[in-house]
């Protein structure tokens, strides 16, 4: 199994989240400091958008607009000129705070959402994924998933697979015609691992940032771990990116608390070089 050591990219921040590599830089979001950022690779940093909620998840419509989940609100928002306008309206749909979410090559979106109240104390509950449609309008493209969090769509776009974090699993779906998910299947039961953010690779393999265990594992499908990270802070999301998409960025913290979080300012933005390139969309 191959190990893989990180260095620092770029530190200081409250809690990074959602990574994304696009154009020549990485997109992400710090979300306790409420902010979309990017940094490119020689660690210039550049706050993209202040927000009034929240932000979580990242995405791209095919004109190259970039979307962005408000997590409490519970909507999508278009990014645009340092200002935000709402997308779509989630509210009725999903019961708790919305959380990441992924982009189709037509410019559908899947965004998943806690469910319940987790740092209130509230049992698990299941709960939903969303799809949102190029017009704005939301319906339930799958149910029964245990806090449905980061998300990967295979290259012919016919897959999607998400990390279910608190039952410790990636759960596949076929993508059908009507955008609806069908076909619930275990794609690879991780034990002890809580997976949060995730990323395809060129041979298939998933990267699995897992808070719950402070690592980063690379499994194939059926479970087989390939290699494993270890990296500075506790991860909870990565991407793959640079120029031959093959530097694998990791978004680290020491607390997802939010007072902590923008007390502390221990979020860092960690990378490795890796053997596999990046495939799939951001």
């Amino acid at each position: 199994m191959r190990e893989h050591k990180t260095e620092t990219l770029l530190t200081g921040l409250a809690f990074p989240e959602a990574p994304r590599w696009h154009g020549d830089r990485l997109w992400f979001t710090d979300q306790h400091a409420r902010r979309v950022m990017t940094v490119k690779l020689d660690g210039q940093a550049e706050c993209i958008l202040e927000t009034d909620d929240l932000p979580g998840g990242l995405a791209w419509l095919p004109d190259g607009t970039p979307l962005v989940v408000a997590m409490t609100e519970r909507a999508v928002y278009r990014i645009g000129n340092q200002a935000w306008t709402r997308y779509a309206d989630l509210s009725v749909l999903a019961p708790y705070h919305c959380n990441d979410m992924i982009a189709t090559a037509d410019g559908r979106v899947y965004v998943g959402n806690f469910g319940y109240d987790l740092h209130g104390g509230a049992p698990q509950t299941r709960t939903c994924l969303i799809a949102v449609e190029v017009n704005g309008s939301c319906r339930i493209a799958a149910e029964d998933l245990l806090f449905p969090n980061g998300c990967v769509i295979t290259p012919d776009g016919t897959t999607l697979v998400v990390a279910e974090t608190f039952a410790s699993r990636l759960t596949a779906f076929t993508i059908g015609d009507d955008g609806l998910l069908y076909d619930a299947r275990i794609w690879a039961d991780l034990g002890r691992i809580t997976p949060d953010g995730i990323c395809l690779d060129a041979e298939g393999a998933i990267w699995v940032a897992s808070p719950g265990t402070g690592e980063v594992i690379r499994v194939e499908r059926g479970g087989k771990v390939l290699a494993r990270i270890k990296p500075v802070g506790v991860p909870y999301a990565c991407m793959l990116g640079g120029p031959k998409r093959r530097m694998l960025f990791i978004t680290t913290s020491e607390t997802d608390d939010p007072n902590k979080a923008n007390i502390l300012k221990s979020g860092r933005i960690e990378i490795t070089e890796t053997a596999i390139s990046g495939r799939g969309l951001p």
